[in-house]
């Protein structure tokens, strides 16, 4: 196995795999992704199809970009849930119904190459930090906002990971601890999710949005992409829910940006990149608000430049660093 070979990134996520063979290139801040490959996860076939998904994906990744596995350095994969990076163990993937699984391990038994584990949203963030919208800072701090809630703090240019190994867990911070259980948590009430159960809602209560035609009355079939055309299409309930949820997430921001100081939030997720600018200076607007003292006002909140990237740069950067540097 070369030593000065590509990486390959995976994003392991509860309903897709994406892959990417990622080279070091210094005219695309130091990474770019020359061979792909993406598969449903499947999770529910279990571990052992899930591993064998994986390195199935990753021979493809590897014939896409003209290489065999065995040129490969190293693999990266970012994990939707509580990780110890150190181990590489998946302590806690709920949308993986996964507990204590040695991911690192068993898959670098199977691929024959070392493997770096990390949850899936540090990886996304510390892509963003080295290769995209984070570069130029040592403090970042990452919040993608999709199916839930998920973020990454970078300190210092280093990914914090705190005592217990789980910084960067904002989603599931109390917001409204008055609310009923369920409801109380930032993820209950801004994720996309939380924005789709709103809107059905309020319109099972007879408010009227043009999603019920989008869909044809099947709210199963809500996406992201639904929420952003209602949204551009100025739809007065949609903006409402969507509004209000960046007005939730950015107040919350705001304090963390108060308390850490930091000078930039980077956003990303699926509904941040289907809503798109509006969202993102929805939520930039709520930050400075909040933010104190008055030139903390001054945080750049701004979208993701890697968009679905980010998770497989930043899983491949982060194997990269952990065996001992990028490849020259």
């Amino acid at each position: 196995m070369s030593r000065q070979g590509p990486i390959v990134g995976i994003d392991l996520g509860g309903t897709n795999v994406q892959i990417g063979v990622v080279a070091r290139d210094d005219r695309a801040a130091g990474a770019r992704i020359v061979g792909r490959c993406r598969r449903k996860t499947k999770a529910d076939e279990g571990l052992e199809s899930v591993l064998a998904r994986v390195a199935e994906g990753v021979d493809r990744a590897c014939a896409d970009a003209g290489l065999s596995r065995g040129g490969l350095r190293a693999v990266g994969i970012g994990a939707p849930g509580a990780v110890e990076p150190s181990s590489g163990v998946v302590l806690e993937a709920v949308n993986l119904r996964w507990d204590n699984v040695p991911l690192a391990g068993l898959l670098s038994e199977r691929l024959g190459v070392p493997v770096v584990v990390d949850n899936d949203v540090n990886a996304a963030v510390w892509g963003e930090f080295v290769a995209g919208a984070g570069r130029g800072v040592t403090d970042v701090l990452g919040v993608w906002v999709g199916t839930g809630i998920g973020g990454g703090l970078v300190l210092g240019g280093r990914l914090h990971y705190g005592h217990f190994l789980t910084a960067g867990e904002i989603g599931h911070m109390h917001v409204l601890p008055t609310n009923p259980p369920g409801q109380r948590t930032l993820e209950h009430n801004c994720s996309r999710s939380a924005v789709v159960d709103r809107i059905v809602r309020l319109v099972r209560s007879n408010r009227k949005s043009m999603v019920v035609d989008l869909v044809g009355g099947d709210f199963e079939k809500i996406r992201s992409k639904t929420i952003a055309e209602a949204y551009a299409a100025g739809d007065a309930l949609v903006r409402e829910v969507v509004d209000d949820s960046a007005d939730l997430l950015g107040a919350h921001v705001g304090g963390i940006v108060t308390l850490l100081a930091l000078p930039r939030v980077v956003l990303g997720g699926g509904l941040t990149e289907a809503v798109g600018p509006p969202y993102v200076a929805r939520v930039r607007d709520a930050v400075r608000r909040v933010a104190f003292p008055d030139k903390c006002k001054a945080v750049e909140v701004v979208a993701s430049e890697l968009l679905d990237d980010a998770g497989i740069v930043g899983a491949a950067l982060l194997a990269a660093e952990r065996m001992g540097g990028e490849e020259k």
